[in-house]
């Protein structure tokens, strides 16, 4: 295979550019050209692509967000969208393609192995950690420290205040990003879409807070644990403390990439690579117990996404 391209698709995650760069100077080092294509799979149904360079590549492995944008496409969905994206690539002698995104682009890049040919790898990129085949995804370490910092400096505030505040943080059917966080932070609360909220059991883990003088603390919420507006209205109907609320939202989604997201995208664009080059397709790559694997789209698709119990417990008990 002498030429290949290479899109970010569905929501940025920090990493996304460390990957890009990774496939760049990988495909350069076995003298295969890159293409980038723009904003994702409606980019390449539309041939809104260019020729890559090292140059192009250079000092974009420290930012956020990601170099070629990033776009949902309806289009792509269908068996005609496809076909046209697939007439793009034969126009320029493309016969692999790197996708770096989540679930949704995944089984985009799967149907497109299987209905055009076109040899596709994917490459595990989205901050909500939730993809079952593999440890971690590119981005996830970033947004949970940038989740982080928010509640650090919240805390001090409300401590100077003695108030309460329910943080909202992304993760609508997943809550890595929330457990995560939250245990790092001290949170006195972590609500998560996998555990059932129950209201006499925060306002009791409150209460006994404040029993002993503690009248400020962290409630840190998973988007798609429950509403917002619903966590603080029970919250203040049981308890005597006062309340706060803020929503992190897309200030998670940006920012300049940990150094573990940077090895992460790094190691996983590399092997990318190494497989379009070995002509296979159909296949995404991760990362187990600190190794590089990769394996059939459709199979790592049907992993579940594996819920931390054990962390979940173990936050509870230090919240105590």
């Amino acid at each position: 295979m002498k030429r290949i391209a290479v899109l970010t698709s569905g929501g940025d995650a920090p990493g996304m550019n460390a990957a890009i760069r990774a496939v760049v100077r990988t495909a350069k080092y076995h003298d295969i050209e890159v293409y980038g294509v723009e904003r994702g799979y409606a980019g390449l149904i539309e041939g809104d692509m260019r020729l890559l360079s090292r140059h192009d590549v250079s000092d974009t492995i420290q930012r956020g967000g990601t170099i070629l944008r990033t776009a949902r496409s309806t289009e792509f969905t269908t068996e005609e969208g496809r076909e046209k994206a697939a007439e793009q690539l034969s126009a320029k002698g493309i016969e692999g393609l790197v996708v770096i995104g989540g679930d949704g682009s995944f089984r985009g890049a799967n149907a497109f192995y299987h209905e055009c040919g076109i040899k596709t790898v994917g490459v595990p990129g989205t901050i909500d950690n939730d993809l079952g085949y593999t440890d971690r995804t590119i981005g996830f370490d970033t947004a949970v420290n940038t989740a982080l910092a928010a509640i650090n400096n919240l805390r001090d505030t409300m401590s100077s205040h003695d108030r309460v505040v329910i943080v909202e943080v992304m993760g609508r059917h997943c809550g890595a990003i929330a457990l995560h966080a939250g245990l790092a932070g001290g949170a006195e609360v972590i609500l998560v879409p996998e555990r059932k909220v129950d209201y006499d059991e925060i306002a009791e883990v409150l209460d006994r807070g404040e029993a002993v003088g503690k009248r400020s603390g962290i409630v840190v919420l998973a988007e798609g644990a429950a509403p917002l507006a619903e966590v603080e209205r029970e919250l203040k109907a049981r308890t005597s403390l006062s309340f706060r609320t803020t929503v992190l939202g897309y200030i998670q989604r940006g920012g300049s990439p940990t150094m573990e997201d940077r090895v992460l995208a790094s190691r996983l664009g590399i092997r990318a690579v190494e497989l379009l080059k070995d002509d296979v397709g159909g296949v995404v790559v991760g990362v187990r117990g600190g190794k590089v694997v990769d394996l059939p789209i459709e199979e790592a698709l049907a992993i579940p996404v594996r819920f931390e119990a054990e962390l979940y417990e173990e936050a509870k008990i230090l919240s105590l």
